[in-house]
């Protein structure tokens, strides 16, 4: 007997792999367009018309693909999300907007959906390698398209790990001790692009300051794949809050955490 449940939630995994996609092609048309910049909270904060363009579509297709979707997305185009009950979906339209600024490259899309909680379907597009992370726990976590095996679960003394350069250069949470016991560093400017590298075993661990759009995604694909994402502390994430957040193999966690505290 097909579980129906299942079955609705495989045609909504693909359903959205194709939205992830074509919003893919919408961002490529506007590469070699001038783009109309913005600060946010700051020089280093930006936010183009893409983001909001893209933003717009992503919002506009999950809303069409799910009549019970409450959206949190960043640039602020979907809906004011005070509780994770429910269908919640949060979207970073671009992630990596310096880089997509100046470098046209490692940014990405990210979309993460909840059902009261409880995380559901992931989708993070390193848009210039054209790399769609996407799946759940129920349906399997795949690479365009082809199943993703789930990394080794190595220490963080035999993996690469993905540092933010703030935390790295003031040295929060013991940040130099993580990476000098590591095999070395690794700054990119996405947590999307980097939260990819740990999903296919190319980094042991990732450690930001990150925003619920900026690891939603990652934590479903992340957890489907036997790793973990916490905050620093070792904590739960909070879906609706801000943190530093940490997601790696078992084994990574373990030896960060005992640095970091």
């Amino acid at each position: 007997m097909i579980n129906v449940e299942k079955a609705q939630l495989e045609k909504l995994n693909q359903s959205m792999q194709h939205v992830m996609r074509v919003a893919r092609t919408h961002v490529l048309s506007k590469m070699g367009v001038q783009l109309t910049v913005a600060e946010k909270t700051s020089r280093r904060d930006l936010v183009t018309n893409v983001d909001h363009s893209n933003e717009d579509f992503l919002v506009q297709q999950i809303r069409q693909l799910d009549a019970d979707a409450h959206i949190l997305a960043e640039e602020g185009r979907g809906d004011q999300v005070k509780t994770m009950r429910g269908h919640v979906w949060i979207v970073d339209p671009i992630d990596g907007t310096m880089n997509f600024v100046h470098q046209r490259n490692h940014f990405a899309m990210m979309v993460g959906y909840y059902v009261d909680g409880q995380p559901t379907l992931g989708y993070i597009y390193d848009v210039m390698a054209d790399k769609l992370y996407a799946g759940g726990p129920e349906v399997g976590v795949t690479l365009n398209g082809q199943p993703l095996a789930a990394p080794a679960d190595l220490d963080l003394a035999d993996g690469l790990f993905g540092a933010s350069a703030p935390l790295l250069i003031n040295d929060r949470f013991n940040m130099q001790t993580v990476i000098a016991t590591s095999l070395g560093a690794r700054i990119l400017g996405s947590a999307g692009v980097q939260i990819g590298q740990v999903l296919a075993g190319e980094l042991v661990g990732y450690l930001s300051y990150l925003r619920p759009w900026d690891f939603a995604a990652g934590r479903v694909l992340a957890e489907s794949l036997g790793l973990v994402m916490t905050q620093v502390d070792g904590t739960p994430v909070n879906m609706l809050s801000s943190g530093a957040v940490l997601v790696a193999t078992k084994r990574a966690q373990r030896a960060v955490l005992a640095i970091v505290k």
